[in-house]
């Protein structure tokens, strides 16, 4: 077996589990959206008091990622991309597990917080790692694989959330359907670790460890230039029509469906089902176009095109159907596939810092340019 055969099945190992880990990352990431009615009636909440610890949960799990965003890059330069996926892998599903058996808003909001903060490393350290072991001219393919597969996560949170007390009475545990969604969450984590176990870190990350005239793991350096300085921008800029549409016309379409006049009641899993669904449709045109084109910014502003027109449609196109109103979330999300070309600036920049990622921000699929 050569050298080149050998390397090309190891990275092709790499991909696939970064795919796996990507999809128990969105998976834990929307699971709370798909089951925080059911939960939080459960520890005792209701009418008003339960819509404002639905949005404080997910604030604390939001706050977490964005904490662990900065907590995980630094140190994934600092020790590397490896040690990271350990961490965090198993940060967020000791969380997870522990989340199914909460009997309070401060416990939960404690369980949320630490999953977003693990949350936020498997991804980023993952993504890195792929893209720092790929020969230049793959790397596009393989995120786009990565994230392609990995989005649909959330479609598997939908079906388990809406299916954990079947699972839960099949395996004959007295849990609540919500708990054994939580169960799941942490069990896929714990899974993803023993495939981790084999992983490699990457020869550009040796060759920089060994380097003493580079700074590791200085988040600031992001700012020193200006040119690096508007590429971070740009990016989370890119971003944030994506986490508004996933983040608040998603997540928040129990409430917009009744203020929208759709006919029947909304469920949050139904929307976020086929909104991830079209999410990963769109992620896959969006790097194959990528690739056609060889252009980045073409893709983008194809996208943000197409994303304005969805959004303008959803919101004032008066009363639908709801069969109507989720086929618009599958729109929505495909609208929203675009965003993995965002980070291709400060992946592909000088600047020696890890790629983790922030709410606003995935990893990327598209070829760089």
């Amino acid at each position: 077996m050569s050298a080149h055969q050998a390397f090309d099945r190891r990275t092709l190992l790499l991909v696939v589990v970064a795919a796996l880990g990507y999809f128990v990352d969105i998976y834990d990431l929307v699971l709370f959206n798909v089951v925080k009615k059911e939960s939080l009636e459960a520890i005792g909440l209701s009418g008003d008091t339960l819509q404002r610890y639905d949005t404080s949960l997910f604030n604390w799990q939001m706050g977490g990622m964005l904490l662990g965003g900065l907590l995980w890059g630094m140190l994934g330069d600092k020790r590397g991309r490896v040690q990271v996926l350990f961490g965090s892998i198993l940060l967020y599903s000791v969380a997870n597990i522990a989340n199914a058996f909460v009997t309070d808003t401060f416990q939960y909001s404690a369980c949320r917080m630490l999953a977003g903060i693990g949350l936020a490393g498997e991804l980023g350290a993952g993504i890195t790692l792929v893209v720092e072991s790929m020969p230049r001219t793959l790397r596009g393919w393989g995120t786009m694989v990565i994230v392609t597969f990995g989005a649909l996560g959330a479609v598997a949170a939908s079906l388990v959330g809406n299916s954990g007390a079947a699972i839960a009475a099949w395996m004959g545990l007295d849990l609540m359907g919500w708990q054994m969604a939580y169960v799941v969450g942490g069990g896929l984590g714990i899974v993803l670790l023993a495939l981790r176990a084999g992983a490699f870190e990457s020869g550009m990350f040796k060759q920089v460890l060994t380097r003493t005239d580079v700074v590791k793991g200085d988040f600031l350096a992001l700012f020193r230039t200006r040119s690096s300085t508007l590429k971070y921008l740009a990016s989370v800029a890119i971003g944030l029509p994506v986490w508004f549409v996933i983040g608040v016309l998603i997540n928040k379409s129990h409430l917009l469906g009744p203020a929208l006049g759709v006919h029947g009641e909304v469920h949050v899993g139904e929307s976020v089902m086929w909104g991830y669904i079209g999410l990963s449709a769109g992620d896959l045109l969006s790097g194959l176009l990528s690739q056609l084109l060889q252009s980045r910014r073409k893709v983008i502003l194809i996208y943000l095109a197409f994303l304005s027109i969805v959004v303008l449609v959803f919101l004032f196109e008066g009363a639908v159907s709801l069969r109507w109103f989720y086929g618009m979330c599958l729109l929505l999300g495909a609208s929203t596939g675009f965003g993995p070309c965002s980070l291709q600036w400060p992946l592909s920049s000088s600047v020696p810092i890890c790629a983790a990622r922030s709410p606003i921000q995935r990893p990327t699929s598209c070829a760089v340019r």
